[in-house]
């Protein structure tokens, strides 16, 4: 059996995210965090506690995930695991077992990898969620072998259900034997207004006390036990000194035949909080419903058409370059590029898209997606952490795993709380005594300790960041980094690249002006030398020459100049393709053409080594998207200036900015100069959100106050933008902020609620004021309230109308 422990493992982008059980309130996640922050080679570490996750970023990316588990265990918590068995075919003796069990052992997240030559099987055990199948299946392929898991996706999900309903009925059941013990001793209360004067026996109280405080209880006390090994308390604390407190003192005084009793105090506080843990549970998952949603939008199998027979597969063994069959109404079980066949597909589930998209062949297709009504054959492009669907759920769990800078104060307040409160309890208890009222400082500082809820003030960001970032994932807008979705509050300018985000991003070819009078060879030479090229005027130019069926020479030594143009030799002759400035850097005259219209765009060619007058010249239109005249309009009705940037001319600049009504604009802007744009208008005192595809804008989208990517779903645009839109619509801009707005709101509403709960509820319980009861419905009440506030953000839709 191979352990992970024993040596180091690379992480790509060096971190790692857990799934993390045991945790109650604030206090527990900030001693976890402080815990995994201490451990050797971790460099952060931040843990969620709505989202019950931790995420460990390495020093150079090489971390241990026994050493975390380990770690986490000693602090009174777990990392849930999980085993998948996989089929192996290939293996011929003792040593091709052996390889492929230590093969298994060094991947990223695996704790044990065990491998069984009789059964011809594999068993690979690793933190739930981190390591997916087809990683196994493809570091099974490249040892020479090839794996099938035995259980389907589908079949995982169902196990993980049926733990979960375990849970839930353990759970419901606990609390409704407390209710039923805790009814008989809370009867005189609710009598009592009535005046009906009922109480049961003093032994029958105790038993049914006891009952409570133990069987019932012990989570609680187990929670403090492991909290104050740690060295720090969290909420288990403050309930166990509390409900015991009440519990010892009344068995102290039913030995002494004292008649004051406080059993109802003890039982009641137990269920209530044992209540209010139970009702945020079930709000909390609600919480989490969007990254389920999208992990469910993965197909169990796949029908897979190799050496010319189709058969079903489980959709985790697809390898990259299998064909897949995919029927009307089926979802696809992987990325891929359509072979054959046309349809329309339905991607609203990953883009927020509500209309069908045309798909045919050469078109790329989403896993998750479901098929129209056409048949579909298509070769995978993208499986399992490689998917766009995997990086999706993985940008939205890093999202809600991260922390704004709000949350690491109240994280610091969290970790003081709980010793704050004892003492204020203790200080509570010797003031009455010391005015000569025994019994209310007993029952006030029970109430202290059982009122403060530190539970509040750690559910108060990360759960509405958790439906925050989950309602933006349903409507296409992935927010990556929470840091960028607290800037977004200051933000008053929006600069926009025109091209591919304003403009359709798919300039057509109108015209070729040669000075020879060569249009078609002219063409021939340009598209030669665009061959490859993923620029939208190189298809342009490419698209031009097929329609014409132009035989196109062999073009060598092709340079790209950024944000000019390119270089490159064609039949022996230097041929240079590019903007204005390159001409003029080449000192190029371009005299002879006529003015081109102010609706197009043109690009300059010269010939020969040292070109003294242009070549030709091509002229290009794009459109303005159909929507960008109101995402402007949205924008600037929110107070927002909206700047366009562009490498087109002025001219064309200046028609596209007037017709979509922004003042502002600046044209002949390469690459490089739109971050120094940027800049500039943050120096000016701009608070600025950069719009661009997340590729060529890279540096721009760093640059700005927050990166905002917009239609694209590379690995580059999510890593360099705060937010991505998963849709090419421009009103998502606004939607985004608008979203990011309503999401900062709800945590400062819940900030402020969880304060001023605690400020106006602990003096309360000090003067006497409040039962021990009325303090733990209270403190039951306040965590509830907070989760159930944050769902109020499931009610937010974007304005696209």
């Amino acid at each position: 059996m191979s352990e992970q422990g024993e040596l180091k493992i690379h992480f790509a982008d060096g971190r790692v995210l857990l799934p993390v059980e045991g945790m109650t309130c604030a206090s527990c996640s900030s001693r976890l965090e402080r815990v995994l922050a201490g451990l050797p080679g971790v460099d952060s570490a931040a843990v969620n506690l709505a989202a019950e996750r931790a995420e460990v970023r390495f020093t150079g990316g090489d971390g241990e995930i026994a050493d975390i588990t380990v770690a986490v265990a000693r602090a009174g918590f777990s990392v849930p695991s999980e085993t998948q068995e996989f089929d192996i075919v290939g293996m011929t003796c003792a040593a091709c077992a052996s390889r492929l069990e230590k093969v298994l052992g060094r991947l990223p997240g695996v704790l044990r990898a065990s491998v069984n030559l009789a059964t011809e099987r594999a068993m690979v055990t690793a933190p739930r969620g981190l390591v997916l199948a087809p990683t196994v299946i493809e570091a099974v392929r490249k040892a020479g072998f090839q794996a099938r898991p035995v259980a389907g996706v589908a079949e995982r999900r169902a196990e993980s259900e049926r733990q979960l309903d375990r849970r839930r009925r353990l759970e419901s059941g606990e609390l409704l034997v407390a209710l039923l013990l805790t009814l008989p001793l809370a009867i005189p209360m609710l009598l009592m207004p009535f005046g009906i004067h009922w109480m049961a026996p003093p032994g029958v109280q105790a038993v049914l006390a006891t009952a409570v405080q133990f069987l019932i209880g012990g989570r609680f006390y187990k929670g403090a036990i492991a909290a104050l090994r740690g060295g720090s308390g969290n909420m288990d604390v403050l309930v166990v000194l509390g409900t015991s407190a009440a519990w010892g003192l009344s068995m102290y005084n039913l030995v002494r035949g004292v008649p004051e009793l406080y059993f109802e105090a003890s039982a009641m506080v137990m269920t209530l909080v044992l209540l209010g843990k139970w009702l945020e549970g079930r709000a909390r998952r609600r919480a989490g419903e969007a990254i389920r949603a999208l992990s469910e939008l993965r197909p169990e199998t796949a029908a897979v058409e190799r050496d010319g027979v189709v058969s079903t597969l489980p959709a985790e063994a697809l390898v990259v370059g299998d064909v897949v069959l995919v029927r009307p109404g089926e979802r696809l079980p992987a990325d891929g590029e359509v072979l054959s066949g046309v349809s329309e597909l339905d991607e609203s589930h990953l883009t927020g898209e509500s209309l069908p998209v045309a798909r045919g062949p050469g078109d790329p297709v989403v896993g998750g997606a479901v098929n129209g009504s056409g048949l579909l054959r298509v070769r995978v492009t993208g499986v399992g952490a490689d998917s766009l669907l995997s990086r999706i759920i993985s940008l939205v769990e890093q999202a809600q795993a991260d922390k704004p800078p709000v949350q690491r104060l109240v994280d610091r307040i969290a970790g003081v709380f709980v010793p704050v409160v004892a003492v204020l309890a203790l200080l509570t208890f010797l003031t009455w005594w010391w005015l000569g009222d025994p019994h209310t400082a007993f029952l006030a500082a029970v109430s202290v300790l059982v009122i403060a809820c530190p539970c509040a003030l750690g559910l108060a960001t990360p759960t509405a960041i958790l439906v925050g970032t989950g309602q933006g994932a349903r409507h296409g807008i992935l927010i990556r980094d929470i840091k960028a979705l607290e800037r977004t509050r200051d933000v008053d300018t929006v600069v926009f690249d025109k091209t591919g985000t304003l403009t359709v991003g798919q300039p057509v070819l109108l015209s070729v002006e040669a000075a020879d009078g060569r249009e078609e060879a002219l063409l021939a030479k340009v598209a030669a030398a665009q061959t490859g090229s993923t620029h939208p005027f190189a298809r342009a130019v490419l698209d031009a020459a097929q329609r014409k069926g132009l035989r196109l020479p062999l073009a060598e030594q092709v340079e790209t100049l950024p944000g000019r143009g390119l270089r490159a030799s064609v039949e022996g002759s230097a041929l240079w393709v590019g903007s204005e400035r390159l001409m003029s850097e080449l000192g190029v005259s371009l005299n002879g053409f006529s003015p081109s219209p102010a609706d197009t765009s043109d690009v300059w060619i010269a010939l020969g080594k040292s070109p003294a007058l242009a070549a030709g010249r091509l002229a290009f239109r794009d459109q303005e998207r159909k929507s960008a005249k109101q995402a402007v309009e949205q924008l600037q009705a929110a107070g927002r200036e909206v700047v366009l940037l562009s490498g087109d001319n002025s001219a064309t600049t200046r028609r596209i900015a007037d017709l979509l009504g922004i003042e502002h604009c600046y044209a002949g802007v390469l690459p490089a100069e739109k971050a120094e744009k940027v800049n500039d208008l943050r120096a000016a005192g701009k608070r600025v959100v950069m719009v661009g595809d997340g590729v060529n804008d890279a540096p721009a989208l760093a640059a700005a106050d927050v990166g905002l990517a917009m239609g694209s779903g590379t690995d580059v645009a999510m890593h360099t933008a705060g937010i991505t839109l998963m849709r090419l619509d421009p009103r998502l801009v606004a939607a985004a902020l608008s979203l990011s707005v309503a999401t900062l709101g709800k945590i400062r509403q819940n900030l402020f609620w969880a304060f001023a709960y605690n400020v106006v509820a602990i003096p309360l319980a000090a003067s006497g004021q409040l039962s021990p009861a009325i303090a733990g419905a209270a403190m039951a009440l306040s965590s509830v309230s907070v989760v159930s506030n944050s769902l109020l953000l499931r009610r937010w839709q974007p304005s696209l109308e």
